[in-house]
């Protein structure tokens, strides 16, 4: 069995691409079920979201497995491969494990640390597990990642401060009040920025939201977004007298917030006035550093933030790709050794039917034996099988996982004459395998047995 992960992400395909190729919540199960049906694909996780679209399979040929990977996705979105082929990344085995251990610590995504993809490729899990679409290899590895993209975001910080300017605003606003509660935001301009900045705060516990722009209908659209209230901007000084924070964000091309509108407003104030200006050319002018119980910050300011942030954020990435090289060392031990289990499965079955052999001869040659007496006969017998197996069975276990194992497995199939057990079990699979195999008469894959 091979692992192996078909995408497209942020780096590799422009949006425009990208949201050709989402998955939506409604039609995931069906899009499951259709590429566990593929040939060559054993089991298969789909993670979609706005910045990546994975597909993760356990196949039993990688070539066979890629091709047949990527055939779902041109038939599934009727797109020719020749219009993706080339914004895709293919990683297999080892690297498809580590590839996935970074996802969901944060380290793939458009902002390092960033948590929400934890959550989103759980989903993907679970969403396929009810589907039956995992199966032994899948619902280990995805618990494994699952439970490291909860330790990174529970043992370090990478992802507990801002690296945005809109964020680090609002962290810088943690600086100067313990809580936002009954404290006024002020928020001049009503722009992408300004919106985005007031999302922040309201996310961080801010009620009292004023929102002034230019055009009122705009102010009052964002507004409403956060139970805010809208002004215009000539009713700026009116809004200066209650604000706390003020965050300004307008395209204008010289500052709105100088010395001579703030003043007055000031003379009607008991409480400091906190300034955030991220807006380029400026907003604020400067020289209200002048005023006092004035407190002006601009976008140098945050940068500084965000810039040290980053700088903190990357030295904690460093700690997790280091846990991520160990969970991935563990995994593929754990997964030499799970080759070695048909083999043990084999050597037991033949072993006990051995047994049962045994003990229906001695019950044939004497018949007059109690049932008490037959129990602890088929009880020792066991016991003798159990106990000379188990030496093999630990030997195996522990050569899976050198460099020998291929050879050493072949031997141990030989020793043990496992031949007919093995082709016994991989005719039960094939046949498991075609009789799930079905026509979709939706006409967006065929499927022949």
């Amino acid at each position: 069995m091979h692992i192996l992960v078909v995408g497209l992400n942020h780096k590799t395909a422009k949006v425009e691409l990208r949201e050709r190729f989402a998955f939506s919540p409604s039609e995931l199960p069906m899009a499951l079920r259709t590429l566990r049906d593929m040939k060559s694909i054993m089991e298969g996780v789909i993670v979609s979201t706005c910045n990546r679209m994975e597909i993760y399979v356990v196949c039993d040929q990688l070539h066979t497995g890629e091709y047949y990977t990527k055939a779902f996705l041109e038939s599934w979105f009727r797109i020719p491969i020749e219009e993706f082929q080339d914004h895709l990344y293919v990683k297999q085995n080892q690297q498809a494990v580590n590839h996935l251990f970074h996802v969901v610590a944060g380290l793939d995504s458009l902002v390092i640390g960033e948590t929400q993809i934890l959550g989103q490729v759980r989903s993907a899990f679970l969403t396929s597990q009810a589907e039956k679409g995992t199966g032994t290899i899948f619902n280990s590895l995805f618990k494994q990642a699952i439970t490291l993209g909860k330790r990174v975001h529970t043992e370090t910080e990478i992802g507990q401060n801002a690296v945005s300017v809109s964020y680090a605003a609002v962290e810088l606003g943690k600086k100067m009040f313990s809580s936002f509660r009954n404290k006024t935001i002020l928020l001049v301009g009503a722009g992408e920025m300004g919106e985005l900045t007031a999302k922040h705060f309201f996310a961080a516990g801010a009620t009292d939201v004023i929102v002034l722009n230019r055009t009122l209908e705009k102010a009052q659209e964002v507004a409403a977004r956060f139970h805010g209230t809208a002004l215009s901007l000539e009713q700026l000084g009116e809004a200066l007298r209650k604000a706390d924070i003020v965050v300004s964000s307008t395209g204008a091309k010289k500052p709105i917030l100088t010395k001579s509108v703030l003043q007055p407003a000031l003379r009607h104030r008991r409480s400091p006035l906190f300034l955030i200006d991220i807006a380029v050319p400026r907003d604020i002018d400067p020289a209200v550093h002048e005023l006092d119980d004035v407190f002006l910050y601009d976008i140098d300011d945050l940068q500084g933030i965000v810039d040290a942030n980053l700088s903190l954020r990357q030295h904690e990435a460093e700690k997790v790709v280091a846990w991520i090289e160990k969970e991935t060392e563990r995994f593929q031990q754990w997964l030499q050794t799970l080759g070695v289990v048909p083999l043990i499965t084999a050597l037991r079955n033949k072993a006990l039917a051995v047994q049962e052999e045994t003990m229906a001869r001695i019950e044939r040659k004497l018949p007059d034996l109690t049932e008490k007496e037959k129990r602890v006969l088929r009880k020792h017998t066991k016991s003798i099988v159990n106990q000379l197996l188990r030496d093999p069975i630990v030997r195996i276990k522990e050569l899976a996982s050198t460099s020998t194992r291929d050879e050493a497995l072949e031997l141990f199939v030989q020793i043990f004459a496992l031949e007919e057990q093995l082709r016994e079990k991989e005719t039960q699979q094939a046949l498991a395998k075609e009789k799930s195999t079905s026509v979709l008469v939706d006409g967006k894959v065929s499927l022949s047995t």
